[in-house]
């Protein structure tokens, strides 16, 4: 098959660091395949995928050596956005790549750069929604959406120029687990229907089975942390209460309890109202009811909205407290902890949220999907950070759509759906009704087969 991406002894850096990002990589991608790329975070995958659709170093002042070669031509040699319809592009973030209020005009965006005529768009748009399976968002307004609905939503846009290359960066990190197995189907089917090549940048690769023909690694994995399922924390005393809380137009008149040291997990399908929870009781949008205490610390989906300083360690220590160099260390960020916070990785921008919240001392902290774009070793000391704080005292309520972790860390679950909190479960129950996980578009975690099987 015909090569479509070949990388020739590449390096890459930032003029003003003196590490390479990734140093003389090559690989070759032919037509037709599907291949992941792994490495631990800040290895540099995202960079790579940058380089595979000239945003890098066309929009940066990255300093590139060796050669990438695209549909046998060198990449340099492309106009600004001549290849980029044939190499589309779902970045991890999909909210870095709306330009436009809602998704049909998000859409008709798309094609009007490619100078699609106007007779045709309508025909282009309703066949890649029903392709997509997305026909009821077609007028939806694209910022009132799930993350994970954004996410497919992104993948719209991207498969409506009909490319010959689809680079996917993290593609299920806030997807439900039900909704991501689907997705994989999805694009397995699409990808043999369009002879797609698909290059895929993956940290949670068990969901995807063998859907990729091989693996590229960036940089070898380092040995995680083994990561035991943790004995509960609570201390018997109550530490939060969520009373009647709701909006006018979605969230539904949510209440329950937490007590001080418990951890708890908040799944439900994408769209639920899991974010939109979490945004009211820190009370960043309007809603009814009561939050006792109010003073909550956040950590957000989109980690950067967080951050005020110019350097990770000053970002860390920004609201007191003085374990940052620890922290530093335990999240694996010591060697970017002078550099920007902005310039870092997804999952290093997520872990200096994290510290930061952590550094802050708060008693009560929620995080939004902290485990996405984290390697194996991060989320153990994730892990172990959060089991340290838990038997100190600290209150843990964390939205995450990785059972995995949500078995490992959790004392128990909150589940949700359209909206209304169907209810507050002892973890351990949660894990062992195959009905009311399915009902949530849950997955039962590998890691509780293993403990019954342990234990039978």
């Amino acid at each position: 098959m015909p090569e479509v991406i070949r990388f020739d002894n590449v390096s890459f850096r930032y003029p003003d660091e003196e590490d390479w990002i990734f140093e003389d990589l090559s690989f070759t991608v032919e037509s037709g395949e599907k291949v992941v790329i792994t490495g631990p975070s800040g290895s540099g995958k995202t960079t790579m995928l940058y380089l595979c659709n000239r945003l890098y170093p066309e929009n940066c002042d990255g300093i590139v050596k060796g050669s990438v070669v695209l549909f046998d031509k060198e990449s340099q040699s492309y106009l600004p956005g001549e290849v980029n319809h044939r190499i589309a592009t779902v970045f991890q973030d999909p909210d870095a790549q709306f330009c436009m209020p809602t998704v049909e005009e998000e859409l008709a965006f798309t094609l009007e750069n490619l100078n699609v005529d106007r007779e045709e768009m309508d025909f282009r748009i309703q066949d890649v929604l029903e392709l997509t399976g997305l026909t009821e968002f077609r007028h939806s307004v694209i910022q009132k959406l799930s993350g994970g609905e954004k996410q497919q939503i992104a993948t719209a846009c991207a498969l409506i120029m009909e490319p010959e290359v689809l680079l996917l960066d993290e593609p299920i990190s806030h997807l439900d687990p039900y909704t991501a197995k689907q997705f994989i189907g999805w694009l397995d089917e699409l990808q043999r229907k369009r002879s797609l090549t698909i290059l895929a940048i993956e940290h949670r690769l068990d969901l995807w089975g063998g859907f990729f023909d091989r693996e590229i690694q960036l940089e070898r994995m380092k040995d995680a942390i083994p990561t035991r399922k943790r004995t509960s924390s609570k201390q018997g005393r109550q530490s939060m209460e969520v009373t009647n809380v709701g909006t006018d137009s979605f969230l539904k008149d949510v209440s329950f309890t937490l007590d001080r040291g418990e951890v708890a997990v908040l799944a439900g399908p994408n769209g639920s109202g899991k974010s939109t929870l979490l945004k009211a009781l820190c009370q960043l949008i309007p809603a009814n009811g009561t939050v006792r205490p109010s003073n909550l610390g956040y950590v957000p989906q989109s980690p950067e909205f967080l951050f005020v300083t110019k350097t990770v360690r000053d970002e860390i220590a920004f609201g007191g407290g003085s374990a940052v160099d620890d922290l530093l260390e335990r999240l694996h960020l010591t060697a970017v902890a002078d550099a920007h916070p902005f310039a870092v990785s997804h999952g290093q921008k997520r872990r200096v949220a994290i510290a930061a919240m952590l550094c802050d001392g708060r008693e009560i902290i929620l995080m939004d999907e902290p485990t996405s774009g984290q390697d194996a070793a991060s989320m153990a000391e994730l892990f172990g950070l959060i089991d340290e704080r838990a038997r100190e005292g600290t209150t843990f309520l964390i939205v995450t759509h990785d059972m995995e972790f949500a078995f490992h860390v959790a004392d128990s679950v909150l589940l949700m759906k359209d909206g209304a909190l169907t209810g507050k479960f002892d973890a351990d129950h949660v894990w062992r009704d195959e009905d009311l996980l399915t009902k949530h578009h849950l997955l039962q975690p590998k890691g509780w087969v293993q403990h019954e099987l342990c234990f039978a």
